[in-house]
């Protein structure tokens, strides 16, 4: 993937993740794929950290769906 995909994707999903809910129609295991696989692709620390926030806010979603 090159750096401006990437880019474009991590933007995208911190876009979506700010926007959904548990209740969501789109399942947050879709969303949870969609991170895991951009964050393979992940080189440069911003990016890394970047995704890092990305998880912690899917797994907040998460644990609330749960509940």
């Amino acid at each position: 993937m090159n750096h401006h995909q990437l880019e474009k994707d991590i933007r995208h999903l911190e876009h979506v993740i700010s926007h959904i809910s548990a209740e969501d129609r789109i399942p947050l295991s879709y969303w949870r794929n969609r991170i895991d696989s951009v964050s393979g692709a992940v080189r440069v620390p911003t990016q890394v950290n970047r995704i890092k926030r990305l998880n912690a806010a899917l797994a907040a979603l998460e644990e609330r769906q749960k509940a």
